[in-house]
């Protein structure tokens, strides 16, 4: 089951499950017995991911009462439009670390990537405003001229967890994004000089989301799934998340050191391909058509356009 948050033509934000050219109102279906809110859809549990099915099915044989719209009518928000928190791993796939020694910008020249050390998964919070969906306009910050991208996997969690063994981890899973991690490596680099991450990560539109969030049991193997970033139609990431050195289940494990709720978002990182990995690094820019595709989870179109 692939499920989203909308808007409706009315204006009211609503989940909803894709039936192809349509989606399913999930609350005007239920009768209000599941609720418009995703936070509180994940917090019903297994309940809500059961009613939700019966309703699909009743949809796609022709019984459905009421909440079918056409696709093409309503816009598609990030699935969790805002998360409690965003955790991003940082370096995950060695690859991408190892084209981090290549960077030629001479903001990245100061840092020394030889210290980084792998006995755990580490990573960085980013802020949950920053979150956006399908076919959204991303205006580049006025502090940056490199503006950058990552294919990765997100994470949802399903279930309030904590201290979760690697074993169990997938238990409290909701499901899997497309995530596309925007990325202001001008103001990245110097605020990694002070040992932070903040705006470079975190400025309004550099989380895009999405497009559906597709429930753990129609992904057999979240770790055998093809990644790819295509810009302008042209192949800039092409990867796996085979590649990841700490798997999801041991994200969701390591992570839950700290108390994870539903919603929470944990992403894979990213592989390598990044525009500052380029001899000559090629930065987003206005006009630019950013597609994130993830096997089994589907495309998620960023556009990005001038600042107002």
């Amino acid at each position: 089951m692939k499920i989203s948050t909308i808007k409706l033509p009315s204006g009211a934000t609503t989940v909803a499950a894709s039936l192809g050219d349509q989606v399913l109102d999930l609350n005007a279906a239920s009768r209000g017995e599941l609720p418009p809110s995703m936070l509180a859809f994940l917090e019903m549990g297994d309940s809500a991911m059961a009613k939700a099915k019966a309703l699909v099915a009743d949809a796609k044989g022709g019984r459905a009462q009421s909440g079918l719209h056409k696709l093409s009518a309503v816009e598609l928000l990030a699935p969790v439009p805002r998360p409690g928190k965003i955790i991003h791993a940082a370096c995950n796939f060695v690859s991408h670390l190892n084209e981090l020694t290549t960077w030629k910008a001479p903001e990245w020249q100061a840092h020394n990537w030889g210290k980084f050390h792998y006995e755990h998964p580490t990573g960085f919070l980013q802020a949950p405003s920053s979150v956006v969906g399908d076919a959204t306009k991303v205006a580049p910050p006025r502090f940056t001229r490199q503006l950058d991208f990552e294919v990765e996997m997100a994470t949802v969690i399903g279930r309030r967890c904590k201290n979760v063994s690697v074993e169990n981890a997938l238990d409290y899973v909701a499901g899997y994004m497309v995530f596309n991690d925007l990325s202001a490596r001008d103001i990245q680099a110097r605020e990694h000089a002070n040992k932070v991450i903040m705006l470079g990560k975190s400025f309004d539109g550099s989380c895009p989301m999405g497009p559906w969030l597709t429930t753990r049991d129609e992904i057999a193997d979240p770790t055998v799934l093809g990644m790819k970033l295509i810009v302008n139609g042209e192949v800039r990431q092409n990867s796996s998340t085979t590649h990841m050195r700490y798997k999801p289940a041991e994200l969701v494990s390591w992570w839950s050191q700290t108390t994870l709720e539903p919603g929470d978002v944990l992403t894979s990182g990213s592989p390598p391909g990044v525009a500052a990995g380029m001899d000559v690094p090629r930065w987003l820019k206005p006009g630019d058509r950013v597609e994130a595709v993830v096997d089994g989870l589907g495309t998620l179109t960023t556009h990005i356009v001038e600042a107002a």
